[in-house]
């Protein structure tokens, strides 16, 4: 009995479906063309908002990257891998500071443990897969290494790897392709790709600014004043407040310093760019005042005595909760610095194809970005 009934529905059901076919109520290509049709240029649109990044990283010559962290070591053309990833030297000094374009290259080479999932970005060797493409040219190791004032006769070095890595990525259809909105090119050190990072192509790269995060063996580091780092950082995580004054660049490492040692930074500045403002709320674990209210005799202490202790330690327990979120390491892990810029390129991506799918359409260039 309860056969005949199930085939009855069946049956009916398959009326039913031909007659709606028949009037035109069904229309099936809706249902087949995303399986018959082929994919144009590889990935779907907005392919970034389940799995990781896919990024292609240009295969480019060593001298553009770990070539210099060996000036004096044999010359050596092979290709980089995991496996012959030079470590990040020991006595590099200040340009430790401004390492992040070397930990997003060695995050691209990592291929062991832990799975793509959990990645915020995995490296595709087919460009036409890519979402994002990563240059690793070491721009600011380049200008700490070739020439250290802009008067040094070292820095025509700097200066040629400038134009040799434009040649490069001028003669790429991917760069031509986008204008290089896609691409990724860290420029940490305010001199970093100073001779010509305000042309058009460069400028256009949106995706090249990038804050970066701490180095976790920045130890051996010193001020400008000349005091270890190694005494500034217990001192740091034996205070209660850390000040943090806007300095002449954007790339102090204070304010990354304070975070890591768990100390509240006091900020001052009226206009200051943080990490990852759209994920984090600065305001739960750290204190900002403005440049008037800093220049107010007294006034900062006082505010700093009035914070309750309990809103202190509120405060302290913040900042080690996402202090991980501010340190580079090898190999990578889940959520620290490098895994969070990646996430920061994401998020840009859907702005930087925006541009790239208008520009294609406008008939007088640049026509939307004159009229906001």
């Amino acid at each position: 009995m309860v056969g005949k009934a199930t085939i009855s529905v069946l049956i009916l059901a398959l009326l039913l479906l031909t007659t709606s076919i028949f009037i035109a109520t069904v229309d099936l290509r809706s249902y087949l063309y995303p399986i018959l049709l082929p994919r144009p240029g590889g990935r779907f649109p907005c392919s970034t908002g389940g799995g990781p990044l896919m990024v292609y990283m240009y295969d480019l010559p060593r001298r553009f990257h770990v070539g210099m962290l060996r000036r004096r070591s044999p010359a050596d053309e092979s290709p980089v891998t995991a496996e012959n990833l030079p470590p990040w030297p020991s006595n590099s000094g200040l340009k430790k500071q401004h390492s992040v374009e070397y930990w997003m290259m060695a995050s691209l080479l990592y291929d062991g443990g832990g799975g793509n999932e959990t990645r915020e970005a995995v490296r595709v060797w087919d460009p036409e897969m890519a979402d994002a493409f990563f240059v690793p040219f070491f721009s600011s190791l380049s200008f700490n290494t070739h020439g250290h004032n802009m008067t040094d006769p070292d820095t025509e070095f700097d200066r040629q790897l400038q134009i040799d890595i434009l040649k490069i990525l001028r003669e790429s259809k991917y760069w031509q392709r986008s204008g290089g909105r896609d691409h990724v090119i860290p420029m940490h050190h305010p001199n970093a790709f100073r001779f010509f990072r305000e042309q058009e192509g460069i400028v256009r790269a949106k995706l090249a600014k990038l804050l970066a995060g701490y180095d976790d063996v920045i130890y051996e580091q010193s001020f400008a004043s000349g005091a270890n780092i190694k005494v500034s950082t217990q001192g740091m995580r034996s205070s209660k407040f850390c000040l943090h004054p806007a300095g002449d660049t954007p790339s102090s490492c204070r304010l990354f310093d304070a975070i890591v040692s768990h100390c509240v930074p006091v900020i001052v500045s009226d206009q200051i760019e943080l990490p990852y403002e759209d994920e984090i709320d600065y305001t739960q674990f750290s204190i900002f005042f403005s440049d008037k209210e800093a220049l107010e005799p007294g006034y900062m202490i006082e505010q700093l005595r009035q914070i309750p202790k309990e809103r202190w330690v509120e405060m302290w327990r913040h900042l080690k909760y996402i202090s991980h979120h501010y340190e580079f390491q090898y190999p990578p892990k889940k959520g620290d610095a490098i895994d969070m810029l990646w996430r920061q390129v994401k998020h840009k991506l859907p702005r930087a194809n925006l541009d790239v799918h208008r520009s294609r359409r406008l008939k007088v260039p640049d026509w939307w970005d004159h009229r906001r």
